[in-house]
């Protein structure tokens, strides 16, 4: 009984190729072996035990394992239970025996320092010679869990702190100067054009004196007046005279409001937008 090829092998087959290599199109090689691809992971491929097993040391040293194992489960680091936590050490220690042999010489030395201490509380305690109660000998081993703890966190706040090359890069720029100094050229019309803007603003601030004109109302009411007499009307305008300035014509405005208020002047108009005529408004005789 023959069995029938499927059809990228019936091609390759065809066009002269090794049936034994697989056919792939469009799919990225896993990796390359001597220079040519792999797409498939070989059946005799022989992988270790232990190749891999991956160790991962979680701890700085015995005392930061120490005090890990004290505040997982909420133990009184000044009442420090040693048998069950020189128990939880030793099963660590005799983890990292296996596989790391000078890693375990330091865990050891703790081990042995936890078992010394778990060996003397279970003696009675001596008294000294003037009376007093021995020393509790896990006071050592707190004093340096403490300073560690504090030694940690204040190493804690510090990797806080913002580090350059870590969280942030120093900007830099490389600026090019030349050694010698360039120096523009100045040109005569250049030396002109400064000096008239120097004078030009040198005449804009210059100090000048504003004397104060003594402006009389009734001489311009007796003014108006002279001016009516002897004509019918005289048209608003031709009473004030521009060239004179701002301050003659308000004294002359003010004049003949003064002249109306007091029932000496007529001011008319025949319609609105149309001429404004003044007169006097008595005739003499």
């Amino acid at each position: 009984m023959t069995r029938e090829l499927p059809l990228p092998e019936r091609q390759a087959l065809a066009a002269g190729e090794n049936p034994d290599m697989p056919v792939v199109i469009d799919q990225v090689a896993l990796a390359r072996l001597y220079g040519e691809p792999l797409f498939a992971m070989p059946k005799d491929l022989y992988i270790p035990p232990d190749a891999l097993k991956v160790f991962l040391e979680a701890f700085e040293g015995p005392l930061d394992l120490l005090l890990y194992l004290i505040r997982r489960q909420n133990f009184n680091i000044l009442d420090i239970p040693m048998a069950a936590v020189t128990r939880q050490y030793l099963t660590y220690v005799d983890e990292i025996r296996a596989t790391n042999l000078e890693l375990a010489a330091e865990y050891l030395l703790m081990a042995a320092m936890l078992i010394e201490i778990k060996s003397r509380m279970l003696l009675p305690p001596k008294k000294s010679a003037e009376g007093q109660e021995a020393e509790d000998p896990r006071a050592e081993l707190v004093r340096r869990l403490l300073e560690y703890e504090q030694i940690k966190l204040a190493a804690h706040k510090l990797n806080e702190i913002p580090q350059f090359g870590r969280d942030f890069l120093r900007a830099q720029v490389h600026v090019e100067q030349s050694r010698q100094p360039r120096f523009p050229d100045v040109t005569v019309v250049e030396l002109q054009d400064a000096w008239r803007d120097i004078v030009k603003r040198a005449k804009l601030i210059q100090h000048h004196v504003i004397s104060r004109e003594e402006l009389s109302v009734r001489e311009h009411m007796s003014i108006v007046l002279r001016k009516l007499q002897g004509r019918k009307f005289l048209e608003f305008e031709e009473l004030f005279d521009a060239s004179r300035g701002m301050a003659l014509l308000v004294v002359t405005f003010i004049a003949l409001l003064e002249l109306a208020k007091e029932c000496l002047l007529e001011i008319t108009q025949a319609e609105s937008f149309a001429p404004i005529y003044v007169r006097l408004a008595y005739t003499p005789t």
